[in-house]
């Protein structure tokens, strides 16, 4: 990230180089090199510093690895007064401080991070209501909105760099500690465990691998994982990993954690991708029970799910109808050396069936057109359609003719529509679904981190940075599940189902609720008063017109210094390869 104002370019004879890209010119400073004995020579070791300022080519806009590499270089911290607007946005500003104040938030994080506990509370409003993780954009959402640093101080985004760069492991670690240890540990909580991938093309960073990304772009990776409380349905601790770490090997580390944290009556609910004997053996040593999905295709499901097929589907006792399925329990072993029975619950889904048949029918056709468009054609095979035709050539290697594979071709119509759901524990059918679904609010969390918090990409340079971002990432999601708990819960009990109180559109209306600084004396006061759907989405949270019109006061107060009485009307870093580079002298 780049700051917003410019530095003179070091003058670091012999050091100090300039790179032209798309349009732009980079400052690098050359920090060491690395002796290749393969080649016997010497590679420069080069960092991007700063991007140069068009206007004035002896200055540049500098980033945080200028700070790295140049620690005595003294940059602002706020910024003037005047750059605050003076019409304040106050609306989620009351409702994510009744959040933080519900969890006693800002006495545990002022217990770790102190001066700086103010501006982390900052920067998760920011991600919550701007939906965007870009350091250098903060700026822009503390001039309209009230702040929780101490006298609503604007911070710079060179401060905000300068405080990622601060996080230490202690204090996150320290933090994660003291929330689980206020958990209730002697109750029965299931645990849903799900990870994903982030993109990072930052060269230095450890975690930063080439791995099996779900949105695959090429480019490295890490790995993220949220243990999350679905009895509770608050977030617990999370991980973060090198991209190259499979989730099955990962998961082990992240029971031992729960173990580490007290939690002892424990299940967890795990997606179809942590599957393995070694998984579930882990789990059992622990004595932990699991609610796991299980792949339909695996072939110990589809022969229960064939051995079954018919005998449950149009029955009404299996009926399950909150979830639109039919769902049968059957007991068996999950491996040949399993020691005990396993509770497996089959599930027919009516409209998956319907949707997955015709998927699989369109791809047979698609099959079927290419490979007559090469009748006569030599060809590469893929395994899928080697799965469902036999293929026949001539001497020649070339495709002669094909046919179906009949019976694999009805083995899989007949798999359509159904799923299977595994347990260690007994329960109805009904009972895992439900256990399971609860996942979807996990699911929402990473959600709610990629897409609403705007997290998919990291930038940062760093991996202090990074793991200090995750944090105040965390801390966000947590904030932003209980908003949107709450919410949900009150839309539920309303007659009709108002289409603000989701998350994002209820922040989009709080975001009216507006402070303006009048001209005679400076002072900000509410400008009108609060809207019918306003008080809705407030109800949600226990508070009302009342309670806004008291924060209004205290925010007037404070950015003013005087009192009004409360009776008082109120209206990068890159590869270059060979490339040449400038020297600067």
């Amino acid at each position: 990230m780049y700051y917003d104002f410019a530095v003179k370019i070091p003058a670091e004879k012999g050091k100090i180089f300039t790179k032209d890209k798309g349009g732009a010119s980079y400052v690098l400073f050359q920090y060491g090199t690395e002796y290749k004995a393969d080649r016997k020579y010497a590679v420069p070791k080069r960092a991007i510093i700063g991007k140069i300022d068009p206007s004035d080519r002896t200055r540049m806009f500098p980033n945080e690895k200028y700070q790295l590499y140049f620690p005595e270089a003294v940059l602002p911290d706020e910024l003037p007064e005047a750059y605050r607007s003076c019409c304040l946005r106050i609306g989620p500003y009351v409702v994510i401080q009744y959040v933080l104040n519900e969890y006693k938030l800002p006495k545990l994080l002022e217990k770790w991070f102190r001066a700086d506990c103010g501006l982390l509370m900052d920067l998760v409003s920011y991600l919550i209501v701007d939906e965007d993780n870009a350091g250098q954009h903060y700026p822009d959402y503390a001039f309209c909105h009230p702040l929780f640093s101490d006298g609503m101080r604007i911070y710079s985004d060179s401060k905000v760099s300068r405080f990622f760069s601060s996080v230490t492991k202690e204090q996150t670690t320290g933090f994660l500690d003291d929330w689980n240890r206020r958990r209730d540990h002697t109750q029965r909580i299931y645990i849903s465990y799900d990870s994903s991938n982030k993109n990072c093309s930052a060269g230095d960073i450890d975690l930063i691998e080439y791995g099996k990304a779900k949105d695959n772009k090429g480019i490295p990776i890490f790995n993220l994982a949220i243990a999350f409380d679905k009895s509770n349905r608050v977030p617990l601790f999370y991980e973060e990993y090198p991209g190259s770490i499979t989730d099955v090997s990962q998961f082990v580390h992240m029971v031992d954690k729960v173990t580490e944290y007290g939690y002892k009556k424990v299940g967890f609910i795990l997606d179809r991708g942590y599957f393995s004997k070694d998984n579930i053996r882990y789990m059992e040593e622990g004595g932990y029970a699991f609610v796991i999905m299980v792949k339909g295709r695996k072939a110990l499901v589809s022969s229960l799910v064939l051995e079954n097929r018919g005998t449950f589907e149009t029955d009404r006792d299996h009926s399950i109808r909150s979830y639109h399925v039919y769902g049968k329990t059957v007991k068996a072993r999950l491996y040949e050396d399993d020691t005990k029975d396993r509770y497996f619950h089959i599930y027919f889904n009516p409209s998956k069936h319907a949707a997955e048949r015709e998927h699989f029918e369109q791809t047979l056709d698609r099959i079927k057109i290419y490979l007559e468009k090469h009748i006569g054609d030599v060809i590469t095979s893929s395994k899928v359609c080697q799965e469902y035709f036999v293929l026949k050539f001539d001497k020649s290697g070339r495709l002669a003719s094909y046919t179906e594979r009949k019976d694999v071709i009805k083995r899989e119509l007949d798999l359509c529509g159904y799923f299977c759901i595994v347990t260690s524990e007994e329960m109805t059918a009904s009972q895992a679904l439900i256990h399971y679904k609860g996942r979807d609010v996990s699911e929402k969390l990473f959600s709610a981190d990629k897409s609403f918090i705007g997290s998919k990409s990291m930038r940062v340079q760093t991996a202090q940075s990074l793991s200090a971002k995750i944090f105040v990432e965390f801390i966000a999601l947590i904030v932003r599940t209980r908003m949107y708990n709450l919410l949900k819960e009150t839309m539920l009990r309303l007659e009709s189902k108002p289409n603000y109180m989701t998350v994002p559109a209820a922040l989009r209306e709080l975001e009216k609720i507006e402070m303006v600084k009048q001209h005679s004396n400076g002072h900000y006061r509410l400008d009108h008063a609060v809207t019918k759907k306003q008080k809705t989405i407030l109800s949600a949270f226990g508070l009302s017109d009342i309670d806004v019109k008291s924060m209004a006061i205290k925010i007037g107060n404070q950015l003013s210094g005087s009192p009004v009485p409360a009776d008082e009307p109120i209206e990068e870093d890159d590869d270059y390869g060979e490339d040449t580079f400038d020297i600067i002298d």
